[in-house]
């Protein structure tokens, strides 16, 4: 039995070199009209106060203040919008070695995406309840956290609070003793609108960066708006922001 044929050379097609050519040139063609990769275009870190300040109430507003927010269509939509996608971590900080992370880096590309965000924030146990304010060290840690975020274009770290550090190194401590070249540090004050010092205090010792800005948030019931607006306002493009205030 004689064994089976095997191609031979002579057998094969030919391709010439304008076959081959038009080849690349197909593949070429089909991955420009795929697009390049999409790379993050912000890591966003949102630091939320649990200080003694702030009372069990008061807690469950805020988480589910961010929540909602999170949630919110506008908001979902800014997420979303192309461009590239938006990384989230959020994390609780209140005394000086009390900072616990509620969710590690989330690349968030779709809705499904942003509503596991949002359960994760509802479903967290408060890590702390009985420890001062020390936003140098949550600071600090938001830093350290940035290392291990997705390369993004931008870096945000988005701190609320409901008073001025009490506790260990101030702000300004903080930026220069850890990495902060090209983050950006917004804030969200509670109960800004009736304590007119600790608004001040926010904007001149807090917030960091050529584009940073204070929200102002009327109690923690307030909160979910005042989160809303402020997050349409980092994510958002800034073409866009005027025409949603």
């Amino acid at each position: 039995m004689r064994p089976p044929l095997r191609p031979t050379r002579a057998l094969r097609p030919k391709r010439s070199k304008r076959f081959r050519a038009l080849l690349s040139a197909a593949a070429l063609a089909a991955a420009l009209a795929a697009g390049p990769a999409q790379a993050c275009r912000l890591a966003l870190s949102l630091a939320l106060d649990v200080s003694s300040s702030v009372d069990a109430d008061e807690y469950a507003l805020q988480t589910e203040g961010l929540a909602a927010a999170l949630e919110d269509p506008e908001v979902m939509e800014a997420i979303l919008m192309p461009g590239g996608p938006v990384a989230m971590a959020v994390f609780e900080w209140s005394g000086r070695d009390q900072q616990s992370l509620v969710s590690d880096w989330r690349v968030l590309q779709s809705p499904a995406d942003v509503s596991a965000l949002a359960s994760a924030v509802r479903q967290a146990r408060r890590s702390h309840s009985e420890y001062p304010t020390a936003l140098g060290h949550a600071l600090a840690y938001a830093a350290r956290l940035f290392r291990s975020a997705p390369p993004c274009a931008k870096r945000t770290v988005d701190v609320s609070g409901d008073g001025a550090n009490n506790d260990g190194y101030e702000p300004f401590h903080a930026y220069r003793a850890f990495d902060f070249d090209g983050v950006t540090v917004n804030a969200l004050v509670v109960g800004g609108p009736r304590r007119p010092a600790l608004v001040r205090y926010f904007e001149t010792l807090v917030i960091r960066g050529d584009e940073a800005f204070t929200e102002v948030a009327d109690g923690y019931a307030d909160f979910g708006r005042a989160m809303q607006r402020k997050l349409l306002r980092e994510i958002r493009p800034p073409m866009i922001v005027g025409a949603a205030e």
